[in-house]
């Protein structure tokens, strides 16, 4: 069994960690995240984050680990920050944004243009002879990864040709087609 909700959470230089009786605060140089917790005590001592149980109840056992990840990610979220790319692979697709808005053209009649929140910074890169590449950086883990899954799902990898958007880096796992 994992025992993640018992090691420890450095704090960084110039992160400021703020505990509440039900939410805790972190700020840092990228931004400010807020997280609501319940059924467990949280500790700081030394730059030093400990995420304790009061019992051994099952419902209190999950929430140690994954409150001590949430917690975690939001450190290394304001201190380093976190980024998904996303590989347009196709004939034709095409990736372009103004602002914050994302125009992407994925082979439909229509171009897909989605607004994309505030708290994220978004590049696109469209080389000649490469697939063109979104880049999502942001502070929030799961805002980064809700926006990329979004983004994929318009047009999802196939199995066949491996058309459409995939993380960079994802394997697709390849079918071989008709054999005649």
């Amino acid at each position: 069994m994992s025992r993640i909700g018992n090691n420890p959470i450095n704090i960084p230089e110039g992160v400021i960690v703020d505990i509440q009786p039900t939410e805790i605060h972190v700020k840092g140089k990228l931004g400010e995240l807020t997280q609501d917790y319940n059924e467990v005590d949280i500790d700081i001592e030394d730059n030093i984050l400990t995420i304790s149980r009061p019992s051994e109840k099952k419902s209190i056992k999950s929430k140690h680990g994954l409150y001590r990840a949430l917690i975690a990610n939001m450190i290394e979220g304001v201190s380093h920050g976190f980024t998904k790319e996303l590989e347009l692979v196709g004939v034709g697709y095409r990736a372009n944004n103004q602002g914050q808005k994302l125009d992407l053209a994925l082979g439909f009649s229509h171009n897909i243009i989605l607004d994309i929140a505030p708290e994220i910074k978004i590049e696109t890169i469209s080389e000649k002879g490469k697939n063109p590449i979104v880049k999502l950086t942001s502070h929030d883990k799961q805002l980064v990864g809700f926006v990329a899954a979004k983004i994929r799902s318009f047009r999802k990898p196939e199995p066949y040709k491996g058309k459409g958007i995939k993380f960079v880096g994802e394997q697709i796992r390849r079918k071989a087609g008709k054999s005649a």
